[in-house]
């Protein structure tokens, strides 16, 4: 992998987060939002440039003002965006409450999903380490299969894959399907990132037990698996290992993207071969700083803070 061009590609949602100003519980209480570049694959993409790794995003916005608002705010972020396409549909919208705990949200799904195979090519895939997507991407087609296809060829060219479990009923309706789809990717040797919210929203119950959740996902053959539990800390595990690393007491001035800047620190960690504790304790690091930041991190960030105790 060391002679591949990108580090990671991530494939999937670039869109407008309209965030409340202030913290609430409902999008009905809110007056005033601050516009924020988001979706997951992209903060994920951008949070990596940030540490330094060589980064790609695919992804589709509108050909209108918003769209071009989130090209260009990208592109400064030293992510490559050959593969950020323009099209007719309108640049996806999602309003999100500001929080402590868990966002409220409302998406206004446009150009996002309308990612095609053409978008993912073999001449891409090819210069991956790793390939990422989400199943907030995943939940429509014809992204899904686009996605989908592109994850096996990927896989096929030694390619590790990851994917954020990020399920949310009012993006992807069809459960069963959810849960199917999730299992597929895992067969191909997936690296898999779930919180303890997506557990309960994929699979209809509350997670009481964090490593029987890393048991579920490695036994439908998935390489290693992180389970978040927010303020009660995070498990990792592969098949010979597993290990839990507890949360530390931090200021928090919003919860969104704490997820995309959890997994930026672990997959960064292995990516630099550092073993499993220290990639825990790189994604608490990240994840911790995100909590203290209202809106995207600063542009470049020391990859030594992420190693740092």
């Amino acid at each position: 992998m060391q002679n591949k061009k990108y580090d990671i590609v991530c494939a999937g949602e670039l869109l407008v987060d309209m965030i409340s100003e202030n913290f609430a519980e409902n999008l009905s209480d809110i007056s005033t939002f601050r516009r924020i570049p988001g979706g997951s694959p992209a903060n994920l993409c951008m949070n990596m440039a940030r540490l330094g790794n060589q980064t790609s995003l695919v992804a589709n916005v509108g050909n209108d003002d918003m769209g071009t608002y989130l090209y260009d705010f990208v592109a400064s972020q030293n992510v490559d965006c050959q593969y950020l396409n323009r099209v007719s549909a309108p640049t996806t919208l999602i309003l999100v409450t500001r929080s402590k705990t868990v966002s409220n949200f409302e998406a206004y799904r446009g150009a996002d999903c309308q990612l095609l195979p053409e978008h993912l090519p073999d001449e891409l895939l090819k210069q991956v380490k790793i390939f990422h997507t989400t199943c907030f991407a995943l939940s429509h087609e014809p992204a899904q299969s686009s996605i989908l296809n592109a994850a096996r060829r990927a896989a096929a060219l030694r390619c590790q894959l990851s994917i954020d479990a990020n399920y949310a009923q009012k993006i992807w309706q069809n459960t069963d399907e959810a849960r199917a789809l999730v299992a597929d990717y895992c067969r191909l040797g997936a690296m898999v990132k779930v919180s303890e919210v997506d557990w309960e929203r994929l699979y209809g119950s509350k997670l009481l037990d964090a490593e029987a959740a890393l048991e579920h996902f490695l036994a439908l053959g998935a390489r290693e698996v992180c389970v978040t539990l927010g303020g009660d800390g995070c498990w990792a595990a592969t098949a010979t290992e597993r290990l839990f690393l507890p949360a530390r007491p931090v200021e928090v001035k919003d919860t969104t993207g704490a997820g995309d800047a959890f997994w930026s620190g672990y997959l960064t960690a292995w990516l630099d071969g550092k073993n499993l504790s220290q990639k825990l304790q790189a994604g608490r690091k990240m994840a911790e700083i995100k909590l203290g930041f209202f809106g995207t991190l600063p542009h470049e960030m020391n990859k030594k803070l992420i190693y740092e105790e």
